[in-house]
């Protein structure tokens, strides 16, 4: 998931697409990777910290719901076992272990109404983005949304590849 060269092209252009926009939206690149930093000093992790927000110089992002250690948890280990395979879409619901399964599935009813919402603090960029943490939720099939991966948990360095990527 974290390495970008592994990702299949649909998947590479999709997260271009997208982190460009989001850039363009909050002011530019360097506004962007400036505000994934400040999320990456924030110990243990910004997701678990009750304030709901980070902020850097130039944007903040917030979002709507506390995530609990608990839940965290899960999701960490289901990003962290994938981090280095190929792509993102597969399926978190898939786990021969059932004690396992129900605590993600849990987890996905838990974090599903969760939303990421980042803003430039300079008011000539109103727009913003925002993205939630799983990009497909049906019934029998939830992946992570690759852009939830990559402000939270991938290096900058994951970012600008995405950034400089040519389609």
């Amino acid at each position: 998931m974290c390495n970008f060269n592994k990702h299949s092209e649909e998947a590479k252009s999709f997260i271009h697409l997208y982190m460009k926009k989001a850039s363009e939206n909050i002011g530019g690149v360097n506004f962007l990777l400036n505000l994934i930093e400040a999320i990456k000093e924030k110990k243990p992790n910004a997701l678990i910290l009750g304030e709901k927000k980070v902020f850097s110089k130039e944007a903040k992002i917030e979002w709507n719901k506390i995530v609990f250690k608990d839940k965290f948890d899960i999701l960490e280990e289901i990003i962290h076992s994938k981090k280095s395979s190929e792509g993102y879409n597969f399926n978190i619901l898939e786990e021969e272990n059932t004690k396992k399964a129900k605590k993600i599935l849990n987890m996905v009813k838990t974090l599903s109404p969760l939303e990421f919402i980042a803003t430039s603090t300079n008011t000539d960029y109103p727009e913003g983005f925002s993205f939630k943490v799983f990009d497909k939720l049906e019934d029998d099939f939830v992946s992570i949304n690759p852009i939830f991966v990559a402000i939270f948990f991938c290096s900058n360095e994951f970012t600008k590849k995405a950034l400089k990527y040519e389609i």
